[in-house]
């Protein structure tokens, strides 16, 4: 992806604080009824519901260098396990069944102007209980910096509520194990009051600094994908054969 703009160094200030509230909403749908058959999936609440924090903590979000918009670079470990252990106390940025795609934690520079910058990120992770875990799909989110104040004036960390939005492993008393797929309604961390109408001098949309994070996961999606319909016209065209994979659940999340 294209860059625009200079590139900004960005930090905040470690001596201030953020307050942060988190939720966790009952969990509405399992495959095989885990959110009613397992307590602790039925259970599964916010560990916390309101914490203070460092500023420092979100430094760990921040580029380690100059960035320009449309950049990435990978979000250091210890500040992200920190917030999610408000969630669930006891997070795992490894997961168990590791694709390959699965690890990591990227951000990206998504706009800034004199005043303000803006970054999106992508974290994949997922909770270990007493009798299992719980993984989500992916944990996207925004981080606003305040670039002169050197302050956090927004940030949100969510579970994207998609169809299906979490996998689930529950390890029964007599040591077998079972897998499950659901939907929790919401799932989040958030601070600080979200920018309203904020003119940026430089920027990418949404779509594009989401596109870039999941690049930096999943092979597929640096391919130059077009539709069904403008391939039909197009292998004639290049004499290339089409090759039709069917699938029956998202290959760009933990989701299935």
């Amino acid at each position: 992806m294209k860059t625009l703009s200079n590139k900004i160094t960005l930090n905040v200030d470690g001596n201030a604080e953020v307050n942060v509230k988190g939720f966790i909403a009952p969990i509405e749908y399992t495959q095989y009824n885990f959110h009613v058959d397992w307590d602790e999936l039925a259970n599964f609440r916010v560990a916390e519901p309101e914490k203070q924090y460092p500023t420092s903590v979100f430094q760990a979000f921040l580029p380690p260098e100059p960035v320009a918009v449309g950049e990435c670079w990978e979000i250091q470990e210890e500040g992200a396990l920190m917030l999610l252990k408000q969630l669930h106390p006891n997070p795992l940025l490894k997961l168990a069944i590791d694709s390959g795609d699965s690890y990591g934690l990227w951000g990206c520079l998504r706009a800034e102007n004199d005043k303000f910058a803006e970054i999106m990120f992508r974290i994949h992770a997922e909770f270990i209980m007493e009798r299992g875990k719980y993984t989500p799909s992916q944990f996207a989110g925004h981080l606003v910096i305040d670039r002169f104040q050197e302050k956090v004036v927004a940030f949100k960390m969510y579970v994207p509520p998609t169809t299906l939005n979490f996998d689930a492993g529950w390890k029964q008393e007599d040591g077998n194990y079972f897998a499950e797929i659901g939907y929790c309604p919401k799932m989040e961390l958030t601070a600080g009051k979200e920018l309203q109408d904020v003119e940026f001098s430089a920027a990418i949309t949404q779509e594009e600094a989401a596109r870039a994070l999941s690049s930096r996961f999943y092979k597929f999606q640096q391919i130059n994908w077009v539709s069904l319909e403008e391939a039909l016209e197009m292998a004639p065209a290049q004499r290339k054969p089409i090759h039709v994979i069917s699938i029956d659940g998202p290959i760009f999340d933990e989701a299935c």
